[in-house]
This record gives C-alpha cells, sequence and structure tokens, in this order.
C-alpha cells in the first residue's frame, strides 16, 4: 500500500494553505486588504518598474572630484599652517596625478620646521563613531629635490569615498520622499554608487534634477563698483571669481563664503507679495540668523548674491538689516522649480557631486501594456498547457494540472511572503515554469508505465515510478537552478527578477512533484482500487519505438561541428547586434499621439542634433517608435544631455515618452564583464555538481553540448540581428539549463542501463536510453514551446527578442540532448566492455521502456 506519514500529509495542506493565503492580497485592492484582520497577511508582489512605470537611476559619486577638491582643500590648509601660523614661506603646487601636493620652501633651512607643521595636518577616517583607530588619510615624504610632499593615500580616499556615499544616501532619502512618492529604493551599490529607484514617478527629467544637483548654497557680498567683464578684462581682484549668473550674464563676487547653506533650518516655496511669482522663503538656525543680521547691518547699499551650485541666483541690494534670520531667494521661478528648490534646500546639499551613470524610466502607460501583454501571455500559456496534458495523460493529466496550479500559487505567494519584485522577464519566468513543470510529471508518469509494464502491480508501479524518476528529476533541475543563482547574483534589475521566478519554480516544482502528484494520485488510488492504471490516453510516441540513433551519430556530430563553426565564423565576422547594455548609448521608446508616427520625420529632426548614429524603427504598434542613440564622447554628463536633447524634441514633434534607457560606458563595460563571469561560473558550477554526480564522460560531455547550444544561439543572434542585450544572457542561460535538464535525463538513463544491461554493446545501451526517454523529451518540449509561443505573440515587444530567442534554444537543446549528448560519450572512452559485444539481441528485448 501506498503509505502517506500524518507529517508529510500535514506538510502538503500547510503548504497549500499558505500558498492560497500569501497569494489572495494581490487579487484585490490595498483598501480592501488593510480592511482584513491583522493576522492575515497583507503582503503583495511588487509589481517592477517595468510593469508600474517609475525611475531607476544608477548615481556614481565623481572620484576624481573629490580627489580635486580635497587637493584644493589641503593646499589651503598647508599654506595657512606653514605661512599664517608659522611664518614659513612656501610656494605649494599640486600634482593630480600622485594625489598630493608639492611644497617648495622659500628657505630649505626651514625644512624640519615645516615637516613637523604640516604633520599636524593628518587626518584619520573611520566607517563609524564606536570604530577602534581608522585610515590615516594623508601620507608625507619629501622628493629627490628636497621639496616636501602631502599626499593622499589609497585607503584613505577609499574612506572617504565610502562616507560621502553613505551620507549622500541620506540626503537623497530626504530629497525623495519629500517628493511624497511611495515605497522608494535607495541602497549602496558597490563602493561609489547609489541605486535610486521610485516606482510610479515616471517624470525622470525632474526626479534626475532634484536627486543629481548638489545643492550647495552659500552667500557671498558682490565686489562693488566693478562689473564681471571689466574684471575679466583688467583682472580680478585679489579673493574675488567670476560666477555665472541664471539671468545669462556673470557676477564678480568676493570668494569668501559669508555664510553658508548648513545653517539653513527651513525653506518653503512662496509667492512674492509684490510681484506675485514664485520665490522661496527660507529660515536660518539662531547662529546664522546672528550673522545674517551682523551681515546685512554693515553691508546697507550693498548687493547680496545667493550662490546655487557655482551659480548666481539671485543678487539683490540689502535696502535694510535683516535681523529676523528669515529670507526669500527671488530668480526665474516656476510654482514646480520654486518647490523643487525648497525641496533641495530642506533636504541639505549633497556631499559630493553625483554622475549618471545609468537610468531607466517607464510611463505608466507602458506599464499598464506590459501586464496585460505578460497576463495575456500567461493565461494563453498555462490555459495550452492544461489542454494538452488533459489530451496526452487524461485523468492523469488532471492530476497534473492540479500540482501545476498550486505550483504558480505557490509561487505568487513565496514571491508576496518574500517581497520580491514582479518584473515583465520574472513573468515570462512564471510562464517558462509552466512549461517545464509538467517535465517533472510526464517522467513520473512515463516511469509508472515502464514499471508496469515491466510486470508490478498497481501500488508497486505508482511506487517504483515516482522513486526512480527522482533522480532525474533532481540532476536536472538543480543544474537550472545553479544558472538561475548564478543569474541572480551576477545580474541585474530585470534579470533578476526572471531568476528569482525562474529559481523558487524549479524549487516549487521539486516539491509539487513529488510530494502533490504522489499525494494526489495515492488518495486517488485509495478511493478507486483500479486493477490496472490507464495513465497516457493519448500516445503521441509508440512503446516499441526503436530508432537508431547511433548509426547515425557521425553525421550527426558532423552537421554539429560544421554548424558551430559557421556561427563561430558569423559571429566573428558580422558580431552582434549589441544593445546599450553592453555597448553603453541610450535608447527611447515613443509613442505617436496624433496617428502612425513619421520615422523619417523623426530621423530628420534628430540628425539636425548632430548626435552621431540614431537608429529609428517601428515598434510594435504603427504608433510605437524606438530611437537607439550611440554613447556620446564626453561621458555620462554628455549622455544625459543627449537624452534630454532627444526627449525635448520628440516631444514637441507629438510623441509621449513611453520608455528610457541610458547606460553610460562605464556600466556598460563592467555589464559585459560580470556577463562573461557569470557564463563561466554557470558553466563550472553545473561541470561540478555533474561530475560529482556521475562519471567524469557524462560531466564533460554535458557541459560540450552546453557549449555547442550557446554557440548556436550566439549564431542565431549574430545571423538573425536581433538585439543582444542583458535578457539576452538570461536566455542563454535559461537555455543551458534546459538543455541540461534533457541531457541529464538521458544520461540518468544510461546510467541505470550500464549497470542493468551489463552484456549489451554500448551503442545500443545509448539507442535505449535515448529512445526510453523520447516520449518525455518530446512531450516536455512541446509544452514549452507552447508557453514560450505564448509569449512570443502576446507577451509584448520589450521581451520578444528574448521569447525568440528562447524558442530557438528550446529546439536546438532538444536537438543536441538527442545528437549530440550521447555520440560525446563514445569519444571521450565510453567504451564497450568485453562483455558487452557478446548479446547484442538482449538489447532489443529490453527495448521498447519509456521513461
Amino acid at each position: 500500500m501506498l503509505q502517506f506519514s500524518p507529517f508529510r500529509t500535514v506538510l502538503i495542506v500547510l503548504v497549500a494553505l499558505c500558498a492560497i493565503m500569501f497569494t489572495l492580497p494581490n487579487f484585490f485592492t490595498k483598501e480592501q486588504v488593510a480592511a482584513w484582520p491583522d493576522w492575515l497577511p497583507k503582503q503583495s508582489v511588487v509589481l517592477g518598474l517595468d510593469l508600474q512605470g517609475g525611475s531607476h537611476l544608477l548615481l556614481q559619486v565623481n572620484r576624481e572630484g573629490i580627489i580635486a577638491e580635497r587637493l584644493s582643500d589641503l593646499r589651503r590648509d598647508a599654506r595657512t599652517v606653514l605661512a599664517n601660523e608659522n611664518g614659513i614661506g612656501n610656494i605649494i603646487t599640486t600634482n593630480p596625478d600622485a594625489n598630493e601636493i608639492v611644497i617648495e620652501l622659500t628657505d630649505p633651512d626651514q625644512r624640519e620646521q615645516a615637516r613637523q607643521a604640516i604633520q599636524g595636518l593628518q587626518n584619520t577616517l573611520s566607517n563609524s563613531m564606536f570604530a577602534v583607530g581608522g585610515v590615516e588619510e594623508l601620507s608625507f615624504g619629501e622628493t629627490s629635490s628636497g621639496r616636501l610632499t602631502v599626499g593622499l593615500t589609497p585607503d584613505g580616499v577609499e574612506q572617504r569615498m565610502s562616507a560621502l556615499v553613505a551620507q549622500s544616501i541620506e540626503v537623497i532619502r530626504k530629497r525623495v520622499d519629500e517628493l511624497g512618492t511611495t515605497e522608494p529604493t535607495i541602497q549602496r551599490q558597490g563602493d561609489d554608487r547609489v541605486l535610486v529607484q521610485v516606482p510610479g514617478f515616471d517624470d525622470s527629467e525632474r526626479l534626475k534634477d532634484i536627486i543629481s544637483r548638489t545643492a550647495r548654497l552659500t552667500f557671498h557680498m558682490v565686489y562693488p563698483g566693478l562689473s564681471a567683464a571689466q574684471a575679466e578684462a583688467q583682472g580680478l581682484p585679489a579673493g574675488t571669481r567670476v560666477v555665472p549668473s541664471q539671468t545669462g550674464g556673470n557676477e564678480l563676487i568676493y570668494d569668501e563664503v559669508a555664510l553658508g547653506g548648513e545653517s539653513l533650518i527651513d525653506a518653503q516655496p512662496s509667492y512674492d507679495q509684490q510681484t506675485n511669482r514664485p520665490v522661496v522663503t527660507f529660515r536660518f538656525d539662531t547662529r546664522g540668523a546672528i550673522t545674517f543680521g551682523e551681515i546685512t547691518s554693515r553691508n546697507v547699499g550693498q548687493r547680496f548674491a545667493v550662490v546655487l551650485d557655482n551659480q548666481v541666483i539671485t543678487a539683490p541690494v540689502i535696502q535694510q538689516p535683516i535681523t529676523g534670520g528669515t529670507g526669500q531667494i527671488s530668480g526665474n521661478f516656476t510654482t514646480e522649480t520654486a518647490n523643487d528648490l525648497a525641496v533641495l534646500l530642506r533636504a541639505g546639499a549633497l556631499p559630493a557631486s553625483l554622475d549618471i551613470v545609468e537610468e531607466r524610466s517607464v510611463g505608466p502607460s507602458l506599464g499598464a501594456d506590459s501586464v496585460r501583454a505578460g497576463v495575456t501571455a500567461g493565461i494563453i500559456g498555462g490555459l495550452a498547457t492544461v489542454v494538452f496534458m488533459l489530451i496526452a495523460y487524461g485523468l492523469f493529466g488532471v492530476f497534473a494540472n492540479l500540482a501545476l496550479v498550486l505550483n504558480v500559487t505557490t509561487i505568487v505567494g513565496a514571491m508576496s511572503l518574500l517581497g520580491a519584485t514582479l518584473t515583465l522577464p520574472g513573468i515570462a519566468g512564471i510562464v517558462l515554469t509552466i512549461g517545464m513543470a509538467v517535465d517533472s510529471n510526464v517522467l513520473i508518469y512515463e516511469r509508472i508505465r515502464e514499471e508496469q509494464r515491466n510486470g508490478r502491480s498497481v501500488v508497486q508501479s505508482i511506487q517504483a515510478g515516482f522513486d526512480n524518476a527522482m533522480s532525474a528529476i533532481l540532476d536536472s533541475n538543480v543544474t537550472t537552478l545553479i544558472a538561475a543563482a548564478v543569474l541572480f547574483f551576477l545580474g541585474s534589475g530585470p534579470v533578476q527578477g526572471f531568476a528569482v521566478t525562474l529559481g523558487l519554480g524549479i524549487l516549487t516544482t521539486l516539491f509539487t512533484a513529488y510530494f502533490v502528484t504522489l499525494f494526489i494520485v495515492g488518495r486517488w488510488y485509495a478511493w478507486k482500487r483500479p486493477k490496472t492504471l490507464k495513465i497516457q490516453l493519448t500516445r503521441f510516441i509508440p512503446d516499441d519505438t526503436h530508432i537508431p540513433f547511433m548509426s547515425w551519430r557521425k553525421t550527426a556530430l558532423i552537421f554539429s561541428v560544421l554548424l558551430s563553426v559557421l556561427s563561430i565564423g558569423w559571429f566573428g565576422i558580422h558580431g552582434l547586434a549589441l544593445g546599450i547594455d553592453f555597448k553603453g548609448g541610450s535608447s527611447i521608446e515613443v509613442q505617436s499621439t496624433e496617428g502612425p508616427a513619421d520615422l523619417s520625420a523623426i530621423r530628420s529632426a534628430l540628425g539636425e542634433l548632430e548626435l552621431g548614429e540614431v537608429q529609428v524603427q517601428g515598434f510594435g504598434s504603427p504608433e510605437d517608435v524606438l530611437v537607439r542613440i550611440e554613447a556620446q564622447e564626453g561621458g555620462e554628463g554628455a549622455q544625459q544631455e543627449t537624452v534630454d536633447q532627444v526627449s525635448t524634441v520628440l516631444t514637441d514633434a507629438g510623441y509621449d515618452i513611453r520608455r528610457v534607457e541610458s547606460v553610460g560606458p562605464t556600466v556598460s563595460g563592467e555589464l559585459a564583464l560580470s556577463s562573461a563571469i557569470g557564463l563561466s561560473v554557470a558553466v563550472l558550477g553545473i561541470l561540478i555538481y555533474l561530475w560529482f554526480r556521475f562519471e567524469w564522460q557524462f560531466a564533460v560531455g554535458a557541459i560540450l553540448t552546453t557549449v555547442h547550444d550557446a554557440i548556436m544561439t550566439l549564431g542565431f543572434f549574430a545571423v538573425t540581428g536581433i538585439e543582444f542585450n542583458q535578457s539576452s544572457i538570461a536566455a542563454i542561460l535559461t537555455i543551458i539549463g534546459y538543455s541540461l535538464n534533457d541531457t541529464v535525463v538521458i544520461y540518468d538513463r544510461i546510467r541505470e542501463f550500464m549497470l542493468k544491461y551489463r552484456k549489451i554493446p554500448m551503442t545500443e545501451v545509448l539507442d535505449m536510453s535515448i529512445n526510453s526517454t523520447l516520449s518525455r523529451t518530446i512531450l516536455t518540449g512541446f509544452t514549452t514551446l507552447l508557453a514560450l509561443t505564448a509569449l512570443v505573440v502576446f507577451g509584448g515587444e520589450v521581451i520578444r527578442s528574448f521569447t525568440i530567442a528562447m524558442t530557438f534554444g528550446i529546439l536546438i537543446g532538444t536537438y543536441s540532448s538527442i545528437f549530440v549528448s550521447a555520440p560525446i560519450l563514445l569519444l571521450f572512452g565510453l567504451r564497450e566492455r568485453p562483455e558487452q559485444q557478446k548479446a547484442p539481441a538482449e538489447a532489443k528485448r529490453a527495448d521498447g521502456a519509456a521513461v
């Protein structure tokens, strides 16, 4: 009898109930969920930016600017210590290549005194106020000519960068919170970067301006009696500098900061009572109010400049002393810009300049379209799979479908519990899981049929079928799980979302395949007590199939080698159509608001901007257009200016900006490197796992089969010209996982038959193994293709290249698992033993099994 322990039964029921409970909040509004009792789960799946719209910015602290500013401060401090405090004459220059300042003394005899004086500049940096010790920021030395040097240590630079990133995160958080957005993500990424994701906020231009502006506010006296133009012509007076003005001219101001913005405690948008124009009112703390009152009292009739990020916002004449500690900033403000400036001043200045190295923004309409496309593809793919399983297995197809529904429910429930982010590729991962999840049930059902044909009883067939199939199920899914883990840790954004759903799908598939399906079948048997089992309703592959695959092995291997060489050759000559993820640049998706898009007019308008290579192409419907712009010279700043220019031109021409992606050269190079590392790590991890599970020939054979599929897929990208981007890496890794799934199932059967039929020639063993798993291979490939076809047709343009590549990969993976993986074993020494050559007839008698 099939025995089910109470623990297993309780576990299945609890998992099913928890999956349903954690999934339910996704089908109700937030208001309805909030009214539920506190003991019910209320967390729902978080939609990614590509599904709900929003902005994604990756900001990098400007290292060169920080070092230059620190050297400037160090130069000033050294001059103060030497000349002003110790009366030591000196000439100080900066050596930016070595991150140091060089001090030349006018009196060499004062060298020792100078050396001791500058030692007091040493600064110890630490990550925490509770840290013991710290990092010394400065190093002291002497040149061969006797000049003293003070340099920044590498550890000191890194420590300062780390501290500045932490401070920047806090300032950015305050600024974003002031905008009233919900659930923003602001976190450190790496040593010098900050990741900002703001869902539901699609005005990326405003967000960039608010986040990336340093907002360093200072107050300076304007130099009297001399204009900026006159000063530049005659020579700047000592202690002054020329600063551009918001009005378009320049102002000559004193270099000394009369009052700093750190004294501000509040700033609010308002309106001037006389002109009714938008202004920003501010209020100082007690110390700032006293200083402000003293300055305005001493300089009645003089101009007082308000400088924001090295630009004069306003420079009014002081009419009378201002002793209340309040004032206002007037300028060419709109209501929105006045509000944004008030937000910046309240949040405080960024401690360092931040460059935007990656930008991705999605409009809410595109997000809604993506949700609709993903759900449509999921429903159609799921229904197609369900119907096919019913046609193929009848009642047992119903059992498989029940397990499949619980599988998908468990995935969604787990994502809700973990607060995971669901992206459009993540939906593709769920749909793909639907197609692949039936693989485990097909393996089990076909194994039960085989056990029943071998003369076992119904109970024994069911139990043995589940037990014997689990080895292949475990091995095939673990290899795919390794690929998903690599995607998660080395990928980013949507690719990570795909990895999460794929990884969860593998885990839930393993659970439902063995526990849930066995439980359902066992309860059904206990209720019906059938004498025999009719598992397969429609037989697609006859039981007595004996295709001589090994007789074609040389032809198949030659064909595969030729195709691989052609793929490599085409790839080497023509390369890949690299997306902006790997070569840098910008991609802007727009939609016409006035009928079909005019591509030639767009090309003409953008051609006048002289931006280099600009590609304009249709994208989906006649109203949609995709504009690609090559990486601009001048770094990330120039790239962002280009995006702003193109967006303005397209908006003025009557197009809505639906999606913007901009990747700087630094990030694109890192993505290319991390992708190469990811593929290598995935292959290595799979190789190690298979080496432990099988003989070494199997591990090497699986890897070579995998390399074959990867080369073929790259050749497909090269020949078709489909854009190769970060999602393409996810496609290749998933194809690798799927192909290995097929290969491992065949290898598992080969290993079993090698032990079971020791006197059968190896070529016959390989043919038996492939034929016995052929039904499973075809059925699994077909159900997966059903799901992928739904994604290709209904999934939308954003993931179409990804799903087309996946479809090709499934076909090539099915081919290689049959015609490449097994013949390779013979090439690597998995040869016939002497006793295996004596009784080939036994092979024919044993053939006909199906898994």
